[in-house]
């Protein structure tokens, strides 16, 4: 029974040990590290709401990009269709004017060659007539007057024709 006591007292005295000294330390150690543990949670959420309000901007902010890249895309388009109508018009109106200049070119080579045809006409007309009178055509007027009858002539006989095949059609 003594060993019973003995161990009974060094029981208390280690409970006592334990008690006054170990526990409150380990209580406060569990303490420290709860606390430890809490901050870090805190800080945890803490970052987690960081990282939601970030994402919501990011998020807002490539929303934003996409709609500019829209705008962008769309106003690219337009100019784009824009340029096309300005070529288009500048093609028509060039297409236009070398379809004129072609007009007046035809215009000028037709009056030409019809001035260069009066003119041999005259001359075949004048030698003709110079060896049919017997009588000299070299005079420049006289050659001129025999000409513009002859071509006046020639005039009214095609106008009748044309008249004549107008009435007949």
């Amino acid at each position: 029974m003594v060993e019973y006591i003995t161990q009974l007292v060094g029981f208390a005295v280690v409970v006592f040990v334990v008690g006054k000294w170990l526990v409150p330390f380990i209580n406060r150690s569990m303490t420290q590290r709860q606390e430890a543990i809490r901050k870090q949670l805190d800080e945890a959420e803490e970052a987690k709401r960081r990282l939601a309000a970030a994402r919501e901007e990011y998020e807002r902010a490539l929303a934003e990009a996409r709609e500019e890249a829209e705008r962008l895309q769309e106003s690219a388009k337009e100019q784009a269709e824009a340029i096309v109508v300005e070529m288009r018009e500048q093609a028509e109106a060039e297409a236009r004017r070398i379809v004129e200049q072609a007009h007046q070119q035809i215009e000028a080579d037709h009056q030409q060659t019809l001035n260069e045809l009066q003119s041999t006409v005259g001359r075949l007309t004048a030698g003709l007539a110079e060896r049919i009178v017997g009588e000299s055509m070299r005079d420049d007027e006289r050659q001129g007057r025999v000409v513009d009858r002859f071509l006046d002539e020639l005039e009214q006989r095609a106008r009748r024709a044309s008249e004549a095949g107008a009435e007949v059609r």
